[in-house]
């Protein structure tokens, strides 16, 4: 099992590592994660995924073979940014806004070790139904929309609201796990070239 520090407390992403045989040390990373000034939302996520995976980099003391791996994930709908909700208010507005759409997950994620950070980005398509505010409602009063890009979690009581989806489901989730095996591979295989 190949280990790793993650720059990310999320316990879905920690769940999907452990998917793919990859065990973690959690190190969250402490960064300002405001939106630039005419941002668009994949510049913004994979900002966000490497200065994460720096700010982990720099604390850590000493050298060391363990890579980091960050993540951001956020939910765009016409070139609106829908981050996590600010309170429960911002989380009604944001999920009647993405009833009835068609709008992108985009997860970026990046690789940090042997002096190089290699990153990549997902973007996913996502159909919701209309959702009636009795629907909205009782999902607040779950809690589950709590610290998750656009007030939804898929892999929750919101699954029943997707029509469909093209592309990732577990970018959806926070953490796509094909560019993140491939990344780590690539890392891994570009320290071995460097040893031998």
């Amino acid at each position: 099992m190949m280990h790793i520090t993650l720059a990310s407390r999320s316990p879905r992403r920690i769940e999907l590592l452990k998917q793919i045989q990859i065990d973690c040390t959690v190190i969250p990373a402490d960064i300002d994660e405001s939106v630039k000034s005419g941002e668009l939302a994949l510049d913004y996520v994979h900002r966000l995924a490497i200065e994460k995976a720096e700010a982990v980099r720099h604390q850590q003391t000493g050298p060391s073979d363990v890579l980091i791996l960050a993540a951001d994930t956020t939910v765009a709908l016409n070139g609106e940014i829908l981050g996590k909700p600010e309170d429960d208010a911002d989380a009604i507005n944001m999920l009647k806004k993405l009833s009835g759409t068609t709008h992108q997950v985009h997860t970026a994620i990046a690789v940090c070790g042997y002096n190089r950070t290699v990153s990549a980005i997902n973007t996913t398509q996502v159909t919701m139904r209309v959702l009636s505010d009795a629907m909205i409602q009782h999902y607040i009063e779950s809690g589950e929309h709590r610290d998750k890009a656009g007030s939804y979690g898929i892999q929750g009581l919101a699954g029943a609201w997707i029509e469909r989806i093209d592309g990732s489901y577990s970018g959806v989730m926070g953490l796509p796990l094909y560019e993140t095996a491939k990344l780590l591979d690539e890392m891994k295989e570009h320290n071995w070239h460097k040893k031998s």
